[in-house]
């Protein structure tokens, strides 16, 4: 009898991690090219402007949040990382650019 059990937990665990894996490429979970290009562009800024650095909790309440601005600015379904390619983009500085 234990036998079987530690066969069944086997393949159910088995069957788990298979459906896992396979389903998140399904749903969509695979992250854009530019997942992580605000980070990039914003550690280029600080290291060349060093103008970086103040918490969020400095600012005013209520505050918008990162993923709302790039689904404001670039429309939805946008991804924080591509609002970082953008402003590489179109901040006119050499400085800041994400591949």
């Amino acid at each position: 009898m234990r036998g079987s059990t530690a066969t069944l937990s086997a393949i159910l665990s088995a069957g788990l991690t298979a459906a896992l894996f396979t389903a998140a490429p399904a749903l969509g979970a695979t992250p854009p090219d530019s997942a992580n290009c605000l980070g990039v562009v914003t550690a280029q800024r600080a290291v060349a402007h060093h103008d970086i650095g103040e918490h969020a909790s400095s600012q005013e309440e209520p505050r918008l949040g990162l993923g709302n601005v790039a689904r404001e600015v670039l429309g939805d379904g946008t991804h924080v990382g591509e609002l970082g390619a953008f402003l590489g983009e179109i901040d006119g500085d050499p400085a800041t650019t994400c591949p």
